[in-house]
């Protein structure tokens, strides 16, 4: 039951149409775009990684293709990107993500748990938020893949209890986030497998998790962008999952710039499915 992971991305040397997705209706000036989460909040593709570019270099992420659209119709839109690869529901909470530890690798550096940054961040400018992003869910499953040396079997039994804990912190996760900004529209981007050698045997695991996601979202008045059936689609998953991530040609489950712009299509098209 593989996922992302930043192992071997730690560096060795050093749009799809979003015409739904303006301000919400009624908004007098949206000036924030707050997104929150993992690597792929962050926008981290591996290539980028092994040439030793800063933070300001990974710039083809959904978190930018969304934020661009953005901009079309609130010129003045800054983003605050605290999104940190190796995050996962936990250290978000508590802190300890592990690409905190060096230096001038976060898009907007901040000490301490990213629940704290975020916390911080909307005491100050919550009113003028218009769009929290959330994406936490990689790192849990890698959690329990590596706890179960990839044993399919042992990863099934695990699984009811390690997605009952997902859901509680990520549903504490998003009510915290909608709590001190409820005007603000906030969307939790879900889940997909990159393990294309058991992409038939864990798609029950992946939509129980996307499901669980779904859920801890919406129980809490978020909306979800769904992007398990773009990645993982019924047929041709594999060529999908090649495609749209570096897990064929790099063995890197990251999205590549394709992929961003999917999930940020999916990001689009939860925004307009409630006005």
């Amino acid at each position: 039951m593989k996922a992302m992971t930043i192992r071997s991305l730690l560096p060795a040397a050093a749009l799809v149409a979003l015409a739904a997705a303006g301000p919400a209706s009624g908004a007098s000036s949206a000036k924030y775009y707050l997104a929150v989460g993992d690597s792929i909040a962050y926008g981290l593709q591996p290539d980028k990684v092994d040439a030793g570019l800063p933070p300001s270099g990974f710039d083809t992420g959904y978190v930018d293709v969304v934020a661009r659209r953005l901009r079309a119709g609130t010129p003045g839109l800054k983003v605050v990107n605290l999104g940190c690869p190796g995050e996962t529901t936990v250290t978000y909470l508590h802190g300890g993500c592990p690409w905190a530890a060096a230096a001038g690798r976060l898009h907007d550096p901040y000490r301490g748990p990213q629940a704290a940054a975020a916390a911080a961040f909307l005491r100050a400018h919550g009113k003028d938020v218009d769009l929290i992003t959330v994406t936490l869910w990689a790192n849990d499953v890698n959690e329990i893949a590596t706890a179960c040396a990839d044993d399919i079997a042992c990863v099934t039994r695990k699984a009811p209890a390690a997605l009952a804990a997902l859901a509680r912190r990520l549903g504490s996760i998003v009510q915290r986030l909608h709590g001190a900004a409820p005007n603000a529209r906030v969307v939790v981007t879900g889940a997909w497998s990159n393990d294309i050698a058991m992409l038939a045997k864990t798609r029950t695991l992946y939509r129980e998790l996307d499901q669980t996601i779904r859920k801890a979202a919406v129980t809490h008045g978020a909306r979800f962008a769904e992007v398990l059936p773009v990645f993982n689609p019924p047929t041709g998953a594999r060529a999908a999952v090649c495609r749209l991530t570096f897990v064929c040609s790099r063995h890197d489950g990251h999205p590549t710039d394709a992929g961003y712009r999917a999930i940020a299509a999916s990001v689009a098209a939860a925004l307009a499915a409630r006005g």
